[in-house]
């Protein structure tokens, strides 16, 4: 069962009751500084975790062109601990309606702390399988390129499609990939079949 991070009740906006908080003007910047801050928090008491998505994609080499929110894995079953850390360093953490992640926030951006990855729990292999890389100079680990391209492709369904934002994070780590795991890993799925036609045609793979 998944575990319920989410004592005490989170209030109802929770962005309200956060610190201010001095902001980068530039929101990419701002998104970094997030997630050097959180990364710093929970590797400084010791969680397993890795660095995902597109600040993910960036520390790997790839265009500093983040998403709207930053992303961190970890196991299903340390969601609780993880949250009491980001609490006790007075961030603001909540649960939405999905089940598998919580919220934080950090610098006022949106922060996922994911704890199931295309449709599948967090495992430790995963993340000891994460490298030890520089964010914006600050080491922590961050899902290996294989699993971080795996993540988005497999993800994909008739629901969420977003090939326009896995595209460029494919061509720009495609040679530190393994994309016959990765093609493996997805199976006979049709959208990331489609993502993988594409990606032929593009000559990326």
């Amino acid at each position: 069962m998944t575990p319920d991070p989410t004592e005490p009740a989170p209030p109802q906006d929770p962005q309200a009751e956060e610190p201010p908080q001095e902001l980068p003007l530039d929101r990419n910047q701002a998104l970094l500084e997030a997630a050097k801050q959180v990364g710093a928090l929970l590797k400084r008491k010791g969680h397993l975790f890795a660095l995902a998505g597109s600040v993910a994609a960036y520390a790997h080499g790839g265009e500093k062109n983040l998403q709207h929110d930053v992303d961190f894995a970890i196991r299903p079953e340390d969601a609780k601990a993880v949250a009491a850390t980001l609490r006790e360093a007075g961030l603001t953490v909540y649960t939405p309606p999905e089940d598998w992640l919580i919220k934080a926030t950090c610098f006022g951006q949106p922060v996922d702390i994911i704890f199931e990855l295309a449709h599948q729990p967090v495992g430790a292999e995963m993340l000891e399988r994460a490298q030890e890389v520089s964010v914006d100079s600050v080491r922590m680990p961050v899902l290996a390129p294989t699993d971080l391209l795996w993540s988005l492709i497999a993800a994909f369904s008739e629901h969420h499609c977003d090939f326009g934002a896995a595209l460029p994070i494919a061509r720009a780590l495609r040679e530190k990939v393994d994309w016959e795991r990765v093609r493996r890993a997805c199976g006979d799925a049709p959208m990331p079949a489609a993502f993988f036609f594409l990606l032929e045609r593009l000559n990326v793979i």
